[in-house]
């Protein structure tokens, strides 16, 4: 929508649907940013009525909306047009993060999600800040194992392994159990898929189930046996007078599982295809490797995981002159506001020694991604580690195309072939 207030949904320019600006859309896969800022410099304000959603993709009224702690993420409070944002309510148990039967703090509002987020925040952060020297010995192992095969496929063997490492550590997996955490993590990841398979929606609900299963008899142990990780943290604060229930517990220690590694995998190799295909970014790497922290920085404004989050008006409102009623659904898109010219100098340009990147990957405000801190710990290794080790590192095969997954709302590789 056009920012003269005057203008109403129904008079917007045609614009296409939400769901084409999903992976869905061979357009949108191959090339999310030309849709993007089309939408951002022609209708910044878009109403989509099939999905019943407003989508933002300004940088300035992206960030408002974020850092707003009025505005609601529960969508049991979306009016009943909000298809999009609903539809996580037909979803069947199993397809919420850690197969759970109610919702972890990733839709919650206060007082519950303040209840719940703020101590595992604190124990969260305790925990990211002395993992490092894990996070290297994950790193140095997967490398290792791909060292002899010359060309590999980074995904599967070193992107995708070591975020589902660092949060069993974290967690407290023992590692004859490793095995199977890999395998449930990779089911319940399936909740985000709404195309799966039968196939993988059984084993979805299988994970779901086995994954909870884990996690209550991981809780009964802590508290016969309390050992040096996260669980023990969470039923310590639990017993010394945290208002936690054992649920509120198996259902957010499992949501870091869900919405932690598909992500971290895909920051991982997002990177590592940037640096690729960009040698001079690379060489500044390789000249100053204190870099590192500004070039996960740059990857994350640049190429994030995540495409979009969601809050619900609380109160009658406006956006950009357009209108929004209570209970309607704000779809705000994280890519669109990482490239908006008026906040980044040259926003279509890679470039790893930027000076300003206020970018919003991990979202804003109250819901900020509390996985932040680790993310970025796991991805600064994972490249250094990864570079230090192979500097002659190439893809594969130049001008192959890559290969983005269809996974909505959501952009990574399916795979990326290297050779050292």
């Amino acid at each position: 929508m056009a920012d003269d207030a005057s203008q109403t949904p129904a008079a917007a320019p045609a614009q296409p649907p939400v769901l084409a600006l999903t992976p869905l859309n061979p357009q949108f896969r191959e090339d999310p940013y030309s849709m993007l800022a089309a939408l951002r410099e022609q209708c910044p304000v878009m109403r989509d009525e099939g999905a019943g959603v407003f989508f933002v993709s300004k940088h300035e009224d992206v960030r408002a909306i974020l850092t707003d702690l009025t505005l609601w993420r529960d969508p049991n409070r979306a009016e009943e047009a909000a298809v999009l944002t609903r539809r996580i309510l037909e979803e069947p148990e199993g397809a919420r993060p850690g197969g759970s039967r109610n919702p972890s703090i990733l839709l919650q509002d206060d007082p519950d999600h303040a209840r719940v987020r703020n101590p595992l925040a604190q124990a969260l952060y305790k925990r990211a800040a002395k993992i490092k020297p894990e996070v290297e010995r994950i790193a140095d192992a997967a490398l290792d194992a791909v060292a002899a095969k010359g060309t590999f496929d980074l995904m599967a063997d070193y992107a995708l392994p070591i975020p589902i490492d660092v949060i069993a550590a974290i967690l407290g997996v023992s590692k004859d159990r490793l095995a199977e955490f890999r395998d449930w993590s990779e089911g319940v990841i399936q909740g985000l898929n709404p195309l799966r398979t039968p196939e993988q929606t059984e084993h979805m609900l299988r994970a779901g189930d086995a994954l909870r299963e884990h996690m209550e008899q991981m809780l009964a142990d802590r508290r016969a046996n309390p050992q040096d990780d996260l669980v023990s943290d969470m039923v310590q604060i639990q017993a010394a007078g945290a208002d936690l229930t054992d649920d509120d517990l198996v259902t957010n220690l499992n949501a870091l599982l869900v919405a932690g590694n598909l992500t971290t995998t895909d920051l991982i190799g997002n990177a590592v295809r940037l640096f690729l295909t960009h040698p001079q970014e690379l060489a500044k790497l390789h000249a100053d490797p204190s870099l590192i922290a500004a070039a996960v920085e740059e990857t994350l404004r640049y190429e994030p995981p995540v495409d979009i989050t969601g809050r619900i008006a609380s109160r009658e409102m406006e956006v950009r002159g357009c209108p929004v009623h209570t209970t309607q659904s704000l779809l705000l898109s994280l890519r669109g506001a990482n490239r908006d010219p008026e906040v980044f100098e040259e926003p279509d340009r890679f470039d790893i020694t930027r000076r300003k990147s206020p970018h919003v990957a991990f979202g804003g405000g109250a819901h900020i991604c509390i996985g932040a801190p680790l993310a970025r710990i796991e991805a600064q290794v994972a490249l250094g580690r990864l570079f230090a080790r192979f500097p002659n590192l190439r893809l594969a095969d130049p001008a192959a195309p890559p290969v983005w997954r269809t996974l909505p709302f959501f952009r990574g590789l399916e795979r990326l072939d290297v050779s050292v």
